[in-house]
């Protein structure tokens, strides 16, 4: 089950035909009666998609969205992605969504992790979207490369749920949904941008047993169809 390379001009393109693809699914529950879910990831990448997409006409109220992964910091912090959806995607016609975030006030990340957890329950699973993010390292999610909480996290024989991270840069401490919750889902999206990605992806397409990036486990696995959305 290879991945579907799909490449766009530029991301603007991108942009209009994720956007397109991610309210399609929503409408496809919301129509069938149902609640929908979204699990979308953070940094600067998806911003853009977050703003087009929030202006989609939905039944929001009925569209649960989280987080892939969420640094532990305070929701008001500026590194903060609970702090990100909640300025570009809760808004406009997607204010009324219902953001189930993955921080809480336990100090400990590792016990918030397990609470994290629980608290997806209220989201429809399997999860209607999930769109991810990959690093220049080949990180998804915050899964990371020799971390070894991130390692625990890609094995596909763990059972679904939140671990707790330590990244190589600052915020060093975060809360990752593991692989095999981020594969609970109808749809799944690895959005990259730039010529470093494009050949990582390629790369790590094809399983190499001396390598273990994390964007490999994702690619090789045979559970979950990915479709790749990368732009210049």
């Amino acid at each position: 089950m290879d991945p579907n390379f799909l490449r766009f001009p530029d991301p603007a393109s991108l942009v209009d035909a994720l956007v397109e693809v991610v309210a399609r699914q929503l409408r496809n529950s919301l129509s069938a009666g149902q609640r929908a879910s979204l699990v979308v990831p953070g940094g600067s990448t998806p911003v853009p998609f977050f703003r087009k997409l929030c202006q989609q006409p939905l039944d929001w109220k009925r569209v649960f969205i989280t987080l892939t992964d969420e640094r532990w910091v305070s929701p008001r912090d500026p590194a903060s992605n609970e702090r990100l959806v909640r300025e570009h995607l809760l808004a406009s016609a997607a204010a009324p969504a219902q953001f189930v975030g993955l921080k809480s006030f336990t100090a400990d990340a590792g016990a918030g992790a397990t609470k994290a957890w629980q608290r997806l329950d209220v989201m429809p699973r399997p999860f209607d979207v999930v769109v991810l993010g990959m690093g220049d390292d080949g990180h998804i999610a915050s899964l990371f490369p020799g971390d070894p909480a991130s390692t625990r996290g890609l094995d596909p024989a763990q059972p679904p749920g939140c671990v707790a991270v330590r990244a190589p840069a600052e915020p060093s401490v975060r809360v990752s949904l593991n692989l095999s919750a981020l594969l609970q889902a109808r749809v799944l999206v690895l959005l990259a941008t730039g010529d470093r990605k494009s050949q990582l992806i390629e790369q790590e397409s094809v399983p190499v047993a001396s390598r273990h990036l994390p964007v490999q486990q994702l690619l090789v696995q045979q559970r979950t169809p990915v479709a790749i959305y990368w732009s210049h």
